[in-house]
């Protein structure tokens, strides 16, 4: 995808300074062509409360915690931002971020900002298993270019989803595109819209995704070092259709935080990457119709 300016929305100004988000076809989801996926939803509502943050001059804080709803299927349609500063205070600021369709809320996220203190001095458990690593270099060069995303599972790296269709543990490692056009990818819009792939990791089986998630809650010990992500699952419970994944959130430096997500059994309309091709200019093609 070098070269080539990629993003889930863009930009759209009315005369009285409103901005409206106007999804492009990379923000189209596989679960049906008239929603968007939660990368695109998750990465509107990171931009919008992290410009409520920049706004208070608060260049002092960093994200530590970022939870999203997708309580509505969101559509094509254009998307309206709005935030809320809930509080702010010397070492902490909460924003409630919003995003509406046609004067109807779709999807909110909590953003929780922190002010860093310096460690302490006491010895604290932590586990002893190495950090996840993203792909080797030669396969996987560093880069702030969006592309492919790669999975291993039981078949190794590479960036052909058929591969991993699979019972096996899952990891991505992904450079996501911009979440509006003409602007930059900060290191915090990229790990929260790519948090929302941690449904990916953790309900990806040998049938494809046969679960939909309903919300993702990040939560970050410090930034990331750039725009390149990795996830890896780490654990999932499921009883009676309702699933409980989290996964590891790591970059280049090792790993940062984890996410949490609930999803939902969605067997009707499942997402089989077995029928699944990526192309290098961000498109999907789907070989079949869900649920057929």
């Amino acid at each position: 995808m070098t070269g080539v300016d990629l993003s889930f929305f863009t930009r759209d100004t009315a005369p009285d300074g409103a901005e409206t988000l106007l999804p492009t076809d990379l923000a189209r989801s596989l679960w049906g062509n008239d929603h968007l996926h939660g990368v695109a939803v998750s990465g509107a509502l990171a931009r919008a409360a992290e410009r409520a943050v920049a706004e208070l001059g608060r260049d002092d804080l960093r994200p530590a915690r970022y939870t999203v709803d997708l309580y509505r299927a969101a559509t094509t349609a254009a998307c309206v931002l709005t935030t809320e500063v809930v509080r702010e205070g010397p070492r902490l600021c909460l924003v409630d971020a919003t995003l509406s369709q046609d004067g109807r809320p779709v999807a909110r996220a909590g953003a929780l900002f922190l002010k860093a203190a310096g460690s302490t001095g006491g010895e604290v458990w932590a586990p002893e298993e190495a950090d996840p690593v993203p792909p080797p270099a030669d396969l996987a060069p560093p880069t702030d270019e969006p592309h492919v995303p790669f999975v291993a599972s039981d078949a190794g790296w590479s960036q052909d989803f058929r591969e991993h269709q699979n019972a096996g543990r899952k990891q991505t490692w992904s450079t996501g595109p911009r979440i509006v056009a003409g602007e930059e990818l900060t290191p915090f819009q990229a790990v929260a819209s790519l948090a929302d792939g941690a449904s990916l990791v953790t309900n990806w089986g040998s049938r494809g995704v046969e679960h939909i998630n309903t919300d993702i809650t990040l939560a970050l010990a410090r930034e990331p070092d750039g725009v390149s992500i990795g996830l890896q699952a780490v654990d999932r419970r499921e009883h009676d259709g309702i699933a409980v994944g989290t996964a590891a959130v790591f970059d280049r430096s090792g790993r940062l935080g984890t996410v949490i997500t609930t999803a939902l059994a969605n067997a009707k309309r499942v997402v089989n990457f077995g029928e699944v091709e990526h192309a290098e200019d961000g498109t999907r093609r789907r070989t079949s119709t869900p649920g057929a």
